[in-house]
């Protein structure tokens, strides 16, 4: 039986830990305390030292699989690496209702327009609830088995062989078993797939707890766990919302995720530019903060000298692709260096306007097209021209299709 590790001993040892792999993995299955537990992860970070900044390896599996470790050294491990904001900026009202869903066993979706938020938030809401999650962002030629499993060809040897290969849930499943935690299986996108099929196993799961939904090569049967937390992201606009199968509608909570409060979505205006701009380029950050916001708001809400509402719902976090192409492309040496009106209109045309007429019907494209024209005449710091040429070749091409 192997001694128990002091902290006294952990620190006289520590050299020695720093360097063998197998010593650190003894060091943490026979701590004495938790306090030598989180000497060696929290303050030294010998899972860095022998796992790498991220991933699972043994020195973290160790720690995961350690009835001595607390909840936080388990949280620290699983989530090294990761660069997911701490700070949930999202409607509290979204954050409230989307973990009281989870608590209650009940899978949550959460929808909204593009650039939103809803994958990072699906993130911190993994990071909240679980330790340890993984993300899967759904393809249009997802089935059932990249949800439950099934049965996969195996060429690698001499003819063909059939094992069977865990689907994202199952493998959740089994992680959360393995190491007897809360685990998150974020499904992203998912309306990429065709819902109705890739869920259909899952949908019986979920009505019947203890059926088993697959079975491994070992012989273990996989059943949904209580453990297991199943957060999806779809974009899709309300009427969409309306047409989805009641099947999923009835098993999923449906928490939206759309309109940020303005305090909000100004922090994460000038947290970008803050970091991509103001920091690479000698610019007072104002006047490009106010283009954002009053692109944001006539997008979302329409112009207030007129009657019409909105164009389309669109979120906040599409100025950050801006924000970054901006500061990359002025600072010393970038490709638009000293150029930083033709930098912003370049990464407007970029990012913004090309996302904005892809989920655009007609009516919305004159409108779009009118509405950087008016933007560029209004913010004459920064050069939009090729924002709205673009929007209006776009608009042209469509008129031309229609015969109009």
């Amino acid at each position: 039986m192997s001694t128990r590790i002091s902290l006294s001993q952990a620190r006289d040892e520590i050299e020695v830990l720093r360097r063998n792999e197998s010593e650190t993995k003894n060091a943490i299955e026979n701590a004495a305390s938790v306090d030598v537990l989180r000497y060696l992860i929290a303050e030294e970070k010998l899972d860095e030292t022998h796992d790498g900044p991220r991933g699972l390896g043994t020195i973290r599996k160790a720690v995961l699989d350690s009835e001595l470790a607390p909840l936080e050294l388990k949280r620290l491990v699983s989530y090294r690496g990761d660069e997911t904001p701490e700070e949930i900026l999202v409607p509290d009202e979204v954050v409230r209702n989307a973990t009281v869903a989870l608590e209650t066993g009940k899978p949550v979706v959460l929808y909204g327009p593009t650039g939103t938020g809803k994958t990072t938030f699906a993130k911190q809401l993994a990071q909240r609830t679980c330790v340890g999650y993984t993300l899967n962002t759904a393809t249009p030629s997802w089935t059932p088995s990249d949800i439950v499993g099934g049965i996969s060809p195996d060429t690698s040897g001499r003819g063909i062989q059939y094992h069977r290969e865990l689907g994202c849930v199952s493998e959740a499943v089994q992680r959360a078993r393995q190491f007897d935690v809360d685990y998150g299986v974020i499904l992203d996108e998912i309306t990429r797939a065709d819902i109705s099929k890739i869920f259909g196993p899952l949908y019986t799961a979920i009505e019947n707890p203890h059926q088993t939904i697959f079975e491994t090569d070992e012989g273990d049967t996989i059943e949904l766990d209580d453990r297991v937390n199943v957060i999806c992201t779809m974009n899709m606009s309300d009427r969409t919302v309306n047409e989805l199968d009641d099947a999923i509608t009835r098993r999923f909570a449906m928490v939206e995720l759309d309109e940020y409060p303005e305090q909000n979505r100004r922090a994460l205006l000038e947290g970008w530019l803050d970091e991509f701009v103001a920091e690479t380029v000698e610019t007072d950050t104002t006047r490009l903060r106010e283009l954002f916001e009053a692109d944001f708001r006539r997008v979302n809400r329409g112009r207030d000298d007129t009657s019409q509402g909105p164009i389309m719902r669109f979120g906040p976090m599409h100025y950050r692709d801006v924000a970054a192409f901006v500061g990359a492309a002025c600072d010393d040496g970038g490709q638009y260096e000293g150029e930083l009106p033709r930098a912003v209109g370049q990464a407007y045309k970029t990012f913004l306007v090309p996302r904005l007429l892809n989920a655009a019907a007609f009516p919305q494209m004159e409108r779009i097209a009118k509405h950087y024209r008016t933007l560029d005449d209004e913010f004459s710091a920064f050069d939009l021209e090729p924002a709205a040429a673009l929007a209006e070749r776009r608009l042209a091409e469509e008129r031309r299709q229609l015969g109009t």
